[in-house]
């Protein structure tokens, strides 16, 4: 996993659509050993694609999702975590991003229900 990857606030992940259709999503990241660890929406169209295709290319980019030209790429292979797994999974991202703590310790000041979630990794 290249060093700019790692060091980046964002990444865009590709996942593949049935008929091979890339679909590009800025999202946060964790790295963990050789892999990123990720968490989204279980319901989000990035979970079921993952389902259907697990390879999926990683990049460097904005919080919009802009990839610089010569952005360094890596081809990976997506996985799906169980619910310990994505417990883990956020707490990696929280320690690694302040939004992440806060929007938690909202929801919990709160008492929001929040979507369920499901944790990715993202092996090279």
């Amino acid at each position: 996993m290249a060093d700019e990857i790692v060091r980046s606030r964002y990444v865009s992940l590709t996942t593949y659509r049935k008929d091979g259709t890339p679909v590009s999503t800025p999202v946060w990241h964790v790295p963990h050993g050789a892999e990123l660890w990720i968490v989204t929406g279980a319901g989000s169209g990035k979970v079921k694609r993952i389902r259907n295709n697990p390879q999926v290319r990683v990049q460097p980019c904005s919080v919009r999702g802009t990839v610089a030209p010569d952005a360094t790429d890596a081809t990976g292979t997506a996985r799906l975590l169980d619910g310990d797994g994505t417990a883990l999974a956020r707490k990696l991202l929280a320690r690694r991003y302040v939004m992440s703590r806060a929007g938690n310790w909202f929801a919990r000041l709160l008492r929001l229900r929040r979507p369920p979630m499901v944790g990715i990794i993202v092996s090279f």
